[in-house]
């Protein structure tokens, strides 16, 4: 008898593992310039739903009651629409990343093809460029594949040539 019930209680945990994991789909985050694979909700096709260990992982944030923190810097979510930012699925907290965005002016971009979704510098932080007129760095590959800095050209005169499709 006992046997028996470990059994099914094995057979119940990893049917709902399986019913957990097929709730989820692997999405990446670019979030101040780092690269991050996350679980998202796989049926959420406007906003990207990730867990709050992700959020964590992805971008430094937390939720805590005062709102969404990272270290000094904390957001207040709006009471009466907690909902639209934070959900819980079974066991696991979900964090609305593409809400939050929107409360904070921060510009998204997502390809659908790829998965991928690229969360541009908050205001806060981009006024900071502006306001300076330093460019912020950053690192890319030359044609051969050598990886360049902006930082690595300090002091000497840059020209910049890019190019988008769009």
């Amino acid at each position: 008898m006992i046997r028996d019930l470990a059994s099914v209680a094995l057979v119940l945990l990893f049917a709902s593992v399986v019913a957990q994991a097929a709730d989820q789909a692997r999405r990446v985050v670019i979030y101040e310039g780092v690269t991050t694979q996350v679980a998202a909700l796989p049926d959420a096709t406007k906003d990207l739903w990730i867990t709050m260990t992700d959020l964590k992982r992805a971008t430094g944030f937390v939720v805590k009651p005062q709102g969404v923190c990272r270290e000094q810097l904390c957001f207040p979510l709006p009471k009466d629409r907690k909902a639209e930012f934070v959900s819980k699925k079974g066991r696991v907290s979900w964090f609305n990343l593409t809400a939050f965005a929107r409360l904070i002016k921060q510009p998204v971009a997502f390809d659908e093809k790829t998965t991928v979704w690229y969360f541009g510098p908050r205001p806060d932080v981009r006024d900071s460029y502006i306001g300076t007129l330093d460019a912020p760095n950053f690192t890319l590959p030359d044609a051969n594949g050598k990886m360049h800095s902006l930082s690595d050209f300090k002091g000497k005169k840059v020209l910049l040539v890019t190019w988008a499709s769009w």
